[in-house]
């Protein structure tokens, strides 16, 4: 009996592990076709491995290890081919229906799907010892932003900010928007000349060289990423503002020389882990000084998640992408920062922003690509197109927010330290 072409075996495969027809086209690896619905996004299965992937783990780290590897590629709008598994009926996990995929094993093990386990792509994360010890929180941030600073600035463009865009109009462009978002820190921190600020999580240095350059402050900047530090540094030599920006390799836990008069800690704290929060809060609020202010800018677990999955040691994000990140509701942030004797002033939340900033991203990316494969791996590229495309996603369905928590030192404050009115810090306002 003449085995079936390869795109009937995996469109039968694909309802047999969604419950549901695949509404998308399919293209295989022997040429056979399946046409989807009109106008809908092409899946290009181009080896049997990715159907083997996607049996061995049966959810979505099977299908993201196909696609980072390339045996699985998409053809046409990639943010409609991730939006399809919304259109799927409520299903409590994706998994393979034995019965409905009895009748295909013939045809699985004579194709080559059925076999041995094809070894995850290198580009996977196996973090070893005790989680956010400073150890292991060292090479989790290494696996993410030490993949070379010259492929971040493809991605992120001369701004090289790595975190929300502060978006004026939904015409503005990314850099008009980072130098927005870098401007709404330091108005929230009401810096002046002279101040002392410490950036948490500094990244390639944006910040405290904004903040030394326009507000006149005495900079510190803590990263724990060889690569952001060095490239830092040189950004603050050329701007000739040595004296007063000082970059750090350095864990925000081993910073000893407060009092600051602020402190910024933007995309950092979702790297501390729930459990080290309380800490991580009550480390800050050592740092500052009476009356100081703290901006605290992080994603957050959004009202349309779904119920917390635990650890998500099996989800995509987790192996590729942030190895041990963790995120928590606004609320609780909110609690743990209340909890360490610090006084919530303000919270702005700035989803519709991030959704712009990812989809930002994508275009860098793809506008680079043949650059980017010269700097990295096909699969890391790979790896930051479909997290960067899944962001976006994410945050315009309500899954993730993003928040700025400006709160303030309450110990010593008088009269007058807080203004009546909140003030104007709208992008374009000063």
């Amino acid at each position: 009996m003449p085995v079936r072409p390869a795109a009937q075996l995996v469109a039968a495969l694909a309802q047999a592990l969604l419950g549901v027809p695949l509404p998308l086209g399919l293209r295989c690896w022997d040429g056979s076709e399946v046409a989807g619905p009109p106008g809908s996004p092409t899946l290009v299965v181009r080896s049997p491995k990715a159907l083997r992937r996607i049996v061995y783990a049966a959810d979505e780290l099977g299908l993201a290890r196909a696609y980072v590897s390339g045996d699985l590629d998409i053809e046409g709008d990639l943010y409609a081919t991730l939006q399809f598994p919304d259109a799927l009926p409520a299903r409590p996990e994706m998994k393979l229906d034995r019965s409905a995929l009895a009748p295909l094993l013939r045809d699985l093990v004579r194709t080559g799907v059925l076999g041995w386990p094809v070894r995850p792509p290198a580009e996977e994360s196996r973090l070893r010892g005790l989680r956010h010890s400073l150890r292991r929180d060292s090479a989790a941030i290494s696996h993410h932003y030490d993949v070379g600073n010259e492929f971040y600035a493809l991605l992120l463009g001369p701004s090289l900010v790595y975190s929300c865009a502060y978006y004026e109009t939904p015409g503005s462009t990314l850099e008009q928007a980072q130098a927005a978002k870098l401007d709404l820190v330091c108005r929230k921190l009401a810096l002046q000349p002279g101040m002392r600020l410490l950036d948490v999580g500094c990244g390639w240095g944006s910040l405290v060289l904004h903040a030394a350059a326009t507000y006149g402050v005495q900079a510190v900047g803590v990263t724990i990423s060889p690569e952001q530090a060095e490239l830092a540094r040189r950004r603050v030599a050329d701007a000739g503002l040595g004296d007063q920006v000082e970059i750090r390799l350095q864990d925000y836990r081993e910073v000893d020389d407060g009092p600051y008069d602020a402190i910024a800690s933007v995309g950092m704290a979702e790297h501390v882990g729930r459990a080290n929060f309380p800490a991580y809060a009550a480390g800050l609020h050592e740092l500052l000084a009476p009356g100081g202010r703290l901006l605290n800018h992080a994603i957050a677990r959004g009202p349309a998640a779904g119920p917390d999955q635990g650890d998500g040691s099996r989800s995509f994000l987790t192996r590729y992408v942030f190895p041990d990140g963790e995120l928590q509701p606004l609320a609780d942030h909110v609690a743990f920062l209340e909890g360490a004797g610090f006084e919530v002033r303000d919270v702005e939340t700035l989803r519709e922003h991030y959704a712009l900033t990812c989809r930002a991203w994508v275009r860098n990316l793809e506008e680079h690509w043949e650059e980017a494969l010269r700097v990295v791996s096909p699969a890391r590229a790979r790896v930051w197109r479909l997290y960067l495309a899944g962001s976006a996603l994410a945050f315009e369905g309500r899954r993730v927010g993003v928040n700025q928590i400006l709160a303030t030192k309450v110990d010593g404050a008088g009269p007058g330290a807080w203004p009546l009115r909140r003030p104007a810090w709208s992008a374009g306002e000063r």
